[in-house]
């Protein structure tokens, strides 16, 4: 069996009228597939030029690896030089991954090869940010910690992204007070038995190529797989539901800091119980034996 995912709607182009009417006030997810065709970028960007015009700059990456309670927020697990990056991703599969790159900060040059869509939202423009990852490498199931509207434009290569939205949250194995679900669940083939309550889970799901841009709704779970070496860039909105700003700040102010306090006073111990409790409390929300 597979999860019960549908296909993101497709459209060649799109007005801002048709976006918001047809995508941001119902908070469904869409790709657009020829948007960005006048951009410099769209013929620009490819790992090479990436190399060209960063090279020297050192990376952070990331991997597959759980979450270990030694680790900050968002800490990398390793850094490289961007040119030796990008001859690893060219030679062979790799885990590692390049998360949350700034390149307004690193490369401002970067910033004439493409310009900000007007899809009638107001996006956050100090904060394009830059994702590569090698062949099979993975992003774990997550939302944003922001709930921000995002719109992920992909540069070379394919991508498989699947998508849920918060109502899922009970069919997921939500690890609590984070942003992830379990870590060791294969959503691309999915083991039933141990994890019963996914096959209740709704979706979305979609290959990106080039040029194409995917948008997440608000606090929208996703999951990104490189079928093969590639990158993306991401440009947010800041929430506009209610609920869901509230949620953000929830997240940034009070969620955050607990976490992190808890980690410091039990160490692994806290990590291994959030994980036990993502199994009991997903379980006993959907009635399956704990």
């Amino acid at each position: 069996m597979k999860l019960n995912l549908k296909d993101i709607p497709r459209v060649e182009t799109i007005t801002k009228k048709e976006f918001i009417v047809n995508y941001f006030k119902p908070q469904k997810p869409v790709v657009i597939e020829r948007f960005i065709e006048d951009w410099p970028a769209y013929s620009k960007w490819n790992l090479d030029y990436m190399k060209r015009v960063a090279g020297d700059k050192e990376v952070p990456l990331y991997d597959d690896r759980p979450v270990d309670y030694n680790d900050g927020f968002n800490e990398p697990h390793a850094k490289m030089k961007m040119s030796d990056y990008v001859e690893l991703l060219k030679r062979e599969p790799t885990k590692y991954r390049i998360f949350l790159w700034n390149i307004l900060k690193e490369v401002p040059e970067l910033q004439n090869d493409f310009s900000f869509p007007d899809f009638g939202l107001r996006l956050m423009k100090g904060l394009p940010m830059l994702f590569f990852g090698g062949q099979d490498s993975y992003t774990f199931m997550h939302y944003d910690i922001d709930l921000a509207n995002i719109f992920h434009f992909h540069f070379e290569g394919k991508k498989q992204c699947i998508l849920f939205d918060q109502k899922q949250n009970d069919f997921l194995y939500k690890i609590p007070h984070s942003l992830i679900t379990r870590e060791d669940i294969d959503f691309t083939n999915p083991d039933f038995n141990k994890w019963p309550a996914l096959e209740k889970a709704k979706g979305w799901a979609c290959e990106l190529e080039h040029g194409q841009v995917l948008y997440m709704p608000e606090g929208y779970w996703h999951y990104m797989r490189y079928l093969s070496p590639g990158f993306s860039m991401s440009l947010r909105a800041i929430a506009k539901n209610p609920r869901n700003l509230s949620q953000a700040v929830y997240n940034v102010v009070i969620m955050r800091a607990f976490d992190n306090t808890m980690r410091r006073l039990k160490g692994q111990k806290w990590i291994d119980w959030k994980n036990e409790q993502a199994i009991l409390r997903t379980h006993r929300k959907n009635g399956f034996t704990v």
